[in-house]
């Protein structure tokens, strides 16, 4: 009976050590990640943004506020990196060029060409871009390299801006105010981009060290667009659908359209010229 006793205890001290040291081996490795930078060999920055969770969404006196926004809590159980810029005109030529892409008769198929190789590329669809990825990981040997969740996009979004309380009057505030005066620090848009895309990384960085998540061009993310749910989610990305969901606002975009929640939409064949994307890299 004691031999058996002594056996038992010896089991649960050992599985308790065990738990202490994957429990912190692996908080040691989020702690050594959290915040470190990565330069590919594109030179494409990324960041490392540490799992967690957060509202998704906005209340429902939140001024300005569309249908789609339903408030529900979101967990995200990865960590990810994410691109500190919109991918440039001089990226996507590169990986174009590199690639041989046959299917694209332009090797920059943007329209403000004229702006550069350091600002962003759009008039690209969310499939060509899709087939950009994939000349990219195979450039490098590996599949890391997609778009970003839209819960993903919200919720760098949201870890790297201070929201003060809607419609303070205040310089700071990013939701409807008549002014819009925070983000002429922040973002390239209706009241200060003279009509086109400007250079990526020419204004303040969020809190995270990431530029342009308002204004200069509107993001694609992964998903397809669809209803938020009500209930808590971990990990969303919607299967089905008919358009792709884009975040941000673009150059054009004023008010309403450049607050954190405002989602809209896109067919996967469509182009336009005030959308981008910036991409995301797994561990």
């Amino acid at each position: 009976m004691r031999l058996i006793l002594k056996r038992s205890i010896y089991l649960i001290s050992v599985s308790v050590i065990l738990f202490a040291f994957f429990f912190h081996s692996a908080h040691a490795q989020e702690g050594d990640t959290k915040g470190k930078t990565i330069t590919t060999p594109m030179g494409m920055k990324f960041v490392y943004i540490s799992p967690g969770s957060f509202m998704m969404g906005s209340m429902p006196d939140v001024p300005g506020r569309d249908d789609d926004e339903t408030q529900h809590k979101v967990t995200l159980t990865r960590g990810f990196y994410i691109q500190t810029t919109e991918v440039t005109q001089g990226q996507w030529k590169k990986i174009v060029t590199e690639g041989q892409w046959k299917k694209i008769t332009e090797m920059n198929p943007s329209y403000f060409w004229r702006c550069g190789d350091n600002c962003p590329v759009e008039r690209v669809s969310w499939n060509e871009v899709q087939e950009f990825i994939r000349l990219l990981n195979k450039r490098e040997g590996t599949d890391k390299y997609r778009l970003p969740t839209e819960a993903e996009w919200e919720y760098v979004c949201r870890t790297g801006i201070p929201l003060p309380p809607p419609d303070d009057g205040s310089k700071n505030s990013i939701r409807v105010n008549k002014e819009d005066l925070n983000l002429d620090e922040t973002a390239w848009f209706c009241k200060n981009s003279d009509i086109k895309t400007h250079p990526v990384a020419q204004k303040k960085p969020n809190l995270l060290g990431i530029y342009d998540m308002f204004g200069n061009v509107a993001e694609m993310c992964q998903d397809w667009y669809n209803v938020y749910p009500s209930e808590d989610v971990t990990d969303p990305l919607p299967q089905f659908g008919t358009l792709r969901t884009i975040r941000g606002c673009g150059w054009s975009g004023c008010g309403r359209v450049c607050r954190i929640e405002n989602r809209n939409r896109i067919s996967p064949k469509r182009k336009k010229n005030t959308v981008g994307f910036r991409l995301v890299m797994t561990p």
